[in-house]
């Protein structure tokens, strides 16, 4: 069967609104017909649904259903030796070559009484009918019994009642975790909330987050991510540049979590208060805008829970709490949890506690930081947890980690994930890997979150690549994912100093400071972003992941593709110029069967990004693209009307 993961230990996901397709290859020995039906129901449901499933050829049969309601689905494939519909070929064969007897009409007429046995009502007196009606006619014209037997009607009703007695079922029974459609489709947005300030020493406060939530807005993004909101440990607490020692006025990393203030339930107090945290929830769901919160499971040396809990640390020989380590990375200012120690339960009690309370204050999306460096029983149970009276949250992993490692946490519960986006540049590179995220069993349960940048991760090319490679991988993560996301101010103003050569850390990193951001700048980006996300909405093809298709283009350096929406009657091709510093050109092959176009008519082409129009014909066409202009088309293709046509003629 298909979709199984690792033999149904794991769930896959869909949203509502959704179709699940499932595959099975079903056969049995002998020659016997079989009968094949898809059964599925909500978790909570008793009773099963069942759909035929359709016989593809090979031993292959297919099937899918509509999911419509946002509860845990479940799935099996049931099968049974058919023995009516073996009688109805036979008889369809003998009769085709003039062999049928009298006596194959009164086979069929026993199995039409056992199968009115097994119904009731108005469909037992009709196979009784046919009954013997097959047997009245078995004394008589053979062509007339010919045609009783093979009456729709009979065949019908003999498969709803089949006999069954034998049947294989598929085990496990097979599961979907649906989410909202949030799970499916989002456009991210990162910042700092102490750099919204236009004063370098004034700390920002979430009243001055909810002032920016218009300039969020307009931009066309729909989640908005605050990295941690809580107090901010003093012990030492790193200074400006990822210094191992702060200067007065320093305000330190803010994933270095707790102080004498509070801990993971508490909100800085330079920050505001739980009520300023609900106001800024309320203003941005009025925009359209859902609050994400980072979920980050360690503590500065003075966070409260290093006093109150000393078991929930793991100690050196001399009783101290090592720090925590990714060499070279030192984060002293950092004190891991010990998941697995002693006190595991109370503190996996305190983690869940912990969640809720800000379920409770209106956080439904969870960014949680370095998930992969925690037990993975510790994730599944959690995410069960808070799924289980709270289904709408959705939890984003934040695993820059080992591949298998990365789908691990997707099977076990993360609805979303980063990937490998951010370093993949090549056409070769990104085409690899995208055909793995769209064409493995992977896009049953890994759903991708793209990100060009983040606080941590300055790529090279964006170093080196000025304004077109922003623009361009903008472009790339906002077309190529349904969910993508990228971290501000510092994308659209093209922040491109690294702190050292060979670093991807960033020069004057907001993660160890204030910054009061020029946002009003001429040279900002923000406009392109606006653009980009307003067609991301505009367009369903770019919603979905799973309708990506790669087209041929003559030079290495120009990367093309396509989406078309669900229901087949849009679509967009997207041509992005991967060097940011020449003008390049090619001759782009497109496969029009894929786009719904017809090969012998001419379409028109809407590039959304510069609204230039193009009529082009047959699937071989020319593109230019000069990054200094617009490194990318994103082509709106439309099949031409009559009318359009008659136009060409004429002209």
């Amino acid at each position: 069967m298909r979709p199984r993961i690792d033999g149904g230990r794991f769930s896959i996901k869909r949203v509502v609104g959704e179709s699940l397709t499932v595959t099975a290859d079903v056969f049995a020995d002998g020659h016997e017909a079989i009968g094949v039906v898809l059964k599925h129901r909500c978790g909570g449901d008793a009773h099963w649904t069942e759909i035929p499933m359709a016989f593809e050829g090979n031993d292959s049969w297919r099937a899918s259903f509509h999911i419509a309601r946002p509860e845990r689905h479940l799935y099996r494939v049931e099968a049974w030796v058919d023995h009516f519909e073996t009688w109805r070929r036979g008889v369809e064969k003998k009769a085709a070559v003039g062999k049928a007897e009298p006596i194959d009409f009164r086979v069929g007429a026993e199995l039409a009484r056992k199968a009115a046995g097994r119904a009731g009502g108005a469909d037992a007196r009709e196979l009784r009918e046919h009954a013997e009606a097959l047997e009245e006619a078995a004394r008589g014209r053979v062509s007339e019994a010919v045609i009783r037997a093979l009456e729709p009607r009979l065949r019908s009703l003999a498969r709803r009642h089949a006999d069954r007695a034998g049947a294989a079922s598929s085990d496990p029974d097979l599961a979907v975790v649906v989410d909202r459609n949030r799970a499916r489709f989002g456009t991210w947005y990162e910042l700092f909330p102490r750099s919204c300030t236009k004063d370098p020493n004034r700390h920002g406060r979430l009243d001055d987050v909810i002032g920016r939530l218009a300039y969020v807005s307009e931009m066309g993004f729909d989640v908005l991510y605050l990295p941690p909101i809580h107090p901010i440990g003093r012990v030492h607490r790193k200074g400006r540049n990822n210094s191992p020692a702060s200067a007065p006025g320093d305000v330190g990393s803010p994933w270095a979590i707790g102080s004498g203030e509070g801990g993971h339930d508490a909100i800085h107090p330079e920050l505001g208060t739980l009520d300023d945290f609900g106001r800024l929830v309320e203003a941005a769901h009025q925009r359209g805008i859902e609050i994400a919160m980072d979920l980050a499971l360690q503590c500065a040396p003075d966070h409260p829970w290093v006093t109150e809990h000393p078991e929930w640390f793991r100690r050196r020989p001399d009783g101290s709490v090592q720090y925590a380590e990714n060499p070279p990375k030192r984060y002293e200012d950092i004190y891991p949890l010990d998941f697995e120690g002693e006190g595991w339960r109370e503190l996996w009690d305190e983690v869940l506690r912990v969640v809720l309370h800000w379920v409770g204050a209106g956080v439904r999306i969870f960014r949680v930081d370095n998930p992969h460096t925690k037990p993975f029983r510790l994730w599944e149970w959690l995410i069960a947890e808070v799924k289980r009276d709270h289904p709408d949250v959705l939890f984003l992993a934040e695993a820059f980690t080992r591949p298998k490692v990365m789908q691990q946490l997707a099977k076990l519960g993360f609805t979303q994930s980063y990937t490998y986006f951010t370093w993949r540049n090549s056409k070769a590179e990104l085409t690899e890997y995208l055909l793995e995220l769209t064409r493995s069993d992977l896009k049953e349960y890994f759903r991708p979150n793209f990100w060009p940048n983040t606080p941590d991760i300055l790529p090279e090319p964006l170093q080196v690549g000025g304004a077109p490679a922003f623009k361009a991988r903008l472009v790339l993560a906002g077309t190529l994912a349904a969910s993508y996301g990228l971290y501000g101010p510092a994308f659209e103003l093209a922040e491109s100093g690294p702190r050292e050569p060979g670093s991807e850390e960033y020069l004057d990193s907001e993660k160890y400071e204030v910054r009061a951001w020029d946002l009003d700048r001429a040279d900002s980006l923000r406009p392109f972003i606006a653009r980009l996300n307003r067609i991301r909405r505009e367009n369903p093809a770019l919603q979905w992941n799973d309708t990506l298709r790669f087209h041929q283009v003559d030079n290495e350096q120009l990367i093309a593709y396509s989406k078309t929406a669900p229901d087949g009657k849009s679509g967009v091709l997207v041509v992005v110029n991967l060097d940011p510093h020449h003008r390049h050109t090619g001759w782009l092959e497109v496969d029009l069967e894929t786009l719904g176009v017809d090969p012998d008519q001419g379409f028109q082409v809407h590039d959304l990004l510069t609204d230039a129009r193009f009529f082009w014909s047959g699937p071989r066409n020319f593109v230019d693209l000069d990054p200094q202009a617009c490194p990318a088309h994103v082509f709106r293709v439309r099949r031409r009307t009559r009318s359009e046509r008659d136009f060409d003629y004429f002209l």
